[in-house]
Parts: structure tokens; C-alpha cells; sequence
């Protein structure tokens, strides 16, 4: 951390998701859409992800990410950053909840360190956290050369892994909680970092993560979605990940 960094950090802390939380997408398939569009002949990752599907559980979500990432097979870093800063331009600040926009200029104004913190590929998510102006901004780092493996290397940044990173950025949070600090997510996974929290503020939290939040005395926002139920959800996850969401034009 910078010096400003750690002044900041003294008056306060401000952990941040992205994905269900800043806005409603899951950012990786808002991506593969984009990408998708601009290169239809990548829509055949698919065939290849359907393969791996029987062996979910058995891969976890670390390795079902590598799985998915074959859309951008092959695709060159000067490439790819162009993609990512034509999405981050489209759906940064304008998609996100507006609710979520004031907490986190709120934190900005306090003089308090905000920390985004994603398990998305961290390729992205620092040009999200730029955007959006955020101190920090981490997430799962995915290793490429000059051009993306079929399997890119990656250890997904979620759940205590989270913590562990933010430990190794912030310092360990002392007596297990950061001083002055305030979480912010939508997750169960995120549970060990806002454990971590002296306050947290939960966005459209599952039954059962309400029922935690309700118990333990936290904030509970519910931001309208761009879609309607559960089926609506699968409804929009479906046409991103085969490149026919909406918006998103080609250029």
C-alpha cells in the first residue's frame, strides 16, 4: 500500500464484491457475450465446456472457471484489454445499482480505504475497480502469456482465499477483525471476509444468508434486478454465455 493507502486505512476500511453486489451480472458471462459477439466462431468453447459439465463437482468452481475461459482461447493481451475496456465503459458506473454507487461514494467521502474484492478474473476487475474509483481492486488472478491457454492457471479468489489475499495486502485483520471496516456482498462465499467485518451490509441476500445477516444484526438492502425471477435469471445467463444478450453491440 501506498502512504495515502494506509492513511486511509487508519480512518477506515470498505471491502467491496463485484459481481451480484456493485451490479447485478455475474461479470464473466457479461464478458464471454461481449467477446462472443465480436467473434462468433468462439461459441464452439461450448461444446468443449458441455464436455467438462458430468465432472463438476469433481472440479469445483476453481476449475470449471479455467474450463469456461476457453472462450478467449488464443487471445492476445492487447486484445483482450481492448474487449475488457469496451465492457467496463458499457456497464461501469451506468449498470450498476445506483443504491450501491452512494455507499461506496459514502465510503470515499469518510476518507476510508475501498478495497474491491472479486473472485472475476482479476484482469478485469482492477480496470472496474479504475473506473469506479477504488483505492484497490483484486481479484482471481489467471495466468497467460503473450496469448490465453486453453486451461489458464488460476487459484480462484474466493472464500478464505480471499481472506488470505486481503491479509496479505491489508495485513492480517488483528483478533480476526479489521478496524473499522465495513463489508459489502451478496455471497455465502464471502462469508469468512465479512466475518472479518465489523459491520456488513448484505445485497439480495439468499434465504439463507438472510436468515445469518438477520440474526447477527446487518444491513439488508434488496436493489430490482434486470430480470424477473429465477427463470428470468437462467433466461439472460443462457443468451450471455452463447454470445445473444442484449446490448453489447459489435463495434
Amino acid at each position: 500500500m501506498t502512504d495515502d493507502h494506509r492513511a486511509k486505512f487508519q480512518r477506515g476500511l470498505a471491502l467491496y464484491d463485484l459481481d451480484g453486489t456493485l451490479i447485478a451480472w455475474d461479470t464473466q458471462v457479461l464478458l464471454c457475450d461481449h467477446v462472443l459477439k465480436r467473434e462468433g466462431w468462439r461459441r464452439a468453447y461450448l461444446l468443449f465446456f458441455a464436455a467438462f459439465l458430468p465432472a463438476a463437482k469433481i472440479l469445483g468452481a476453481e476449475g470449471m472457471k479455467r474450463v469456461f475461459l476457453s472462450y478467449l482461447w488464443r487471445v492476445d493481451r492487447r486484445q483482450l484489454e481492448v474487449w475488457v475496456n469496451e465492457l467496463v465503459a458499457e456497464f461501469f458506473p451506468l449498470r450498476c445499482y445506483p443504491a450501491m454507487l452512494e455507499m461506496l461514494q459514502r465510503d470515499r467521502d469518510a476518507g476510508h480505504l475501498t478495497v474491491l474484492a472479486s473472485a472475476s478474473p482479476e484482469f478485469y476487475v482492477r480496470e472496474v475497480g479504475r473506473v469506479l474509483g477504488f483505492d484497490l481492486a483484486c481479484g482471481t488472478p489467471v495466468e497467460m502469456g503473450e496469448s490465453m491457454p486453453l486451461l489458464p492457471d488460476l487459484v480462484n479468489h474466493k472464500g478464505e482465499e480471499k481472506v488470505r489475499r486481503l491479509s496479505e495486502i491489508l495485513g492480517a485483520p488483528p483478533e480476526g477483525i479489521w478496524p473499522n471496516s465495513h463489508g459489502y456482498s451478496d455471497s455465502s462465499a464471502d462469508l469468512p471476509m465479512l466475518a472479518c467485518c465489523e459491520r456488513n451490509t448484505l445485497v439480495n441476500p439468499s434465504q439463507v444468508l438472510t436468515a445469518i445477516g438477520e440474526e447477527k444484526g446487518w444491513e439488508i438492502v434488496r436493489p430490482g434486478k434486470p430480470w424477473q425471477g429465477k427463470a428470468g435469471h437462467l433466461v439472460e445467463v443462457a443468451r450471455r454465455i452463447t454470445g445473444f444478450g442484449g446490448s453489447s453491440a459489435p463495434g
